[in-house]
């Protein structure tokens, strides 16, 4: 299965997660022609294995009718010629490890704390981010300066409530601010300005972050017009397209519509907090490490850590985790039209969707 098959896979459904999948994706197919000059048709062999390969290209498109998240794919970006080679695991491993003794790993005397102190968890420590994105903006530390090492559910869950402990502490602070955010950017590729494994945790004021808002009304919006829940609906879809497992309470997806390369999407169950989903987050995080994604960028989803005037009912827990590619391509990996358009993807959700399956089989 690929995702060249998407449109006859989706018509071949049984009827539920059909009329689930008209309702939530739009998905046409397209084929994209060229004509290479001659001197053109070695350098097209050795780059893309043949001149056939680019002469005729299908495309296929998906667009979420209910979020208007939308993707491009085309495998055969992958092969395009990049400015640097991809760099090896263990130049990967060697640059984490000559930036070890980083303030990071003085988290007392190398970070500032928060006016509310610091929070410890067994796993991590939280000091002040020093530049801040928002009023209350917190760092999680890693008593571990990897952010490669092996990271299971136990390891998650310790995480998530050393964050969350943060931002209650925040919000006690400032009550104006329940709207909890948690990001982990992995490694320079994803935006990590220090190597030292860290997750971020923000809290802001009024409204939610627009990502997350948006996304609460449209699930809000689909419940009305459909009697549905959009995120059931979701991962009906794709749990029926053979893209997700469930772990301890949490689905798990390649989604077809990724904001950029091998995104997973981790649901929790409507009403269960974020810590129900920890299992789902280790077992994405290790499907994307087994196939050699070292970079990514985590966000958790939430509902406010107070009431709110909004309808937060049908708003489950979520984690994405998205792939940011390798750590040595300077080539970077969204450009205007991933700003302005939709994301343009080489990777099939289906290979992604198979490396969770054998990630739950070990």
């Amino acid at each position: 299965m690929s995702i060249v098959e998407l449109e006859a896979r989706i018509a071949a459904l049984a009827p539920e997660p059909r009329a689930a999948a008209e309702r939530i994706l739009a998905v046409s197919t397209t084929t994209g022609t060229l004509v290479p000059p001659d001197q053109m048709r070695p350098w097209i062999e050795k780059q893309f294995g043949s001149v056939e390969a680019v002469t005729s290209q299908r495309i296929v498109r998906v667009t979420d009718r209910v979020t208007l998240e939308g993707a491009l794919f085309n495998d055969l970006r992958a092969k395009r010629p990049m400015s640097v080679p991809e760099k090896s695991g263990a130049e990967v491993a060697e640059t984490i490890r000559s930036t070890e003794n980083d303030p990071f790993c003085s988290v007392a005397t190398g970070t500032p704390a928060d006016d509310f102190g610091r929070i410890s968890g067994a796993l991590g420590v939280t000091a002040s981010n020093v530049a801040k994105y928002d009023g209350y903006h917190g760092v999680l530390v890693f008593n571990t300066h990897d952010p490669l090492a092996p990271m299971d559910a136990a390891a998650i869950a310790d995480h998530l409530a050393t964050a969350r402990r943060w931002a209650e502490a925040a919000v006690e602070r400032d009550p104006a601010a329940p709207y909890y955010f948690l990001m982990w950017n992995c490694l320079w590729r994803a935006g990590g300005s220090i190597v030292h494994g860290h997750m971020q945790m923000t809290t802001t004021h009024g409204m939610h972050y627009p990502k997350v808002e948006r996304l609460r009304r449209a699930a809000v919006a689909y419940a009305a017009e459909h009697r549905r829940d959009y995120f059931d609906d979701l991962w009906l879809v794709h749990d029926a397209l053979g893209l997700g497992v469930t772990v301890a309470g949490a689905r798990v997806f390649a989604t077809l519509t990724p904001v950029k390369e091998r995104e997973l999407v981790v649901l929790g169950l409507p009403g269960a907090e974020e810590n129900a989903i920890a299992g789902g987050i280790s077992l994405a995080l290790g499907a994307l490490r087994s196939i050699g994604v070292v970079a990514h960028d985590l966000a958790l989803y939430r509902p406010p850590l107070a009431a709110d005037a909004a309808d937060w009912r049908r708003f489950p827990a979520q984690v994405r985790l998205v792939d940011r590619g390798d750590p040595g391509n300077r080539t970077c990996d969204i450009g205007s039209m991933e700003l302005y358009a939709a994301s343009v993807i080489a990777s099939d959700p289906f290979s992604v969707g198979r490396a969770l399956q054998q990630t739950i089989a070990r």
